[in-house]
């Protein structure tokens, strides 16, 4: 037995009008959308007019170079001994401020390892140091 097939009527989805429909409801979504912006907290940071001189003696300088190279006012040092040179210099100075001139290139974990016998050491009063951007002439 032989089926006859006839032809269907073909479906057509009309596409013309597609992309103005697609428009309009952009433009209803941007338009009905409320966008919350974040407010955080009201924070009121410290003005200076002038950074202040410190004495010397009030201040220890940690330097690390890129290879990972430790120098603690002048004298190479190795990591393990941050903790002791610290705590021996916050005993006779409860007010000393460590500041810390790590080079840029420095991998992270040295600089990590740095920060960790400072914390062991309990400084707490300690500065990040960078060199000032020059002004273009």
């Amino acid at each position: 037995m032989k089926f006859n097939r006839t032809a269907g009527v073909p479906s057509n989805v009309p596409t013309a009008s597609m992309a103005d429909i697609a428009f309009l409801l952009l433009v209803f979504f941007m338009a009905t959308t409320i966008f919350k912006m974040e407010e955080g907290l009201t924070v009121h940071l410290p003005r200076a007019d002038m950074g202040e001189r410190i004495p010397r003696e009030k201040v220890t300088f940690i330097w690390v170079d890129a290879q990972g190279e430790i120098s603690i006012n002048d004298q190479l040092i190795q990591v393990s001994y941050i903790e002791p040179i610290i705590a021996k210099r916050l005993r006779e100075n409860r007010s000393l401020i460590v500041g810390l001139k790590m080079d840029a290139s420095l991998p992270y974990k040295i600089m990590d390892e740095v920060i960790q016998q400072l914390k062991r050491a309990q400084a707490t009063n300690v500065a990040f140091t960078h060199e000032p951007e020059k002004a273009e002439s």
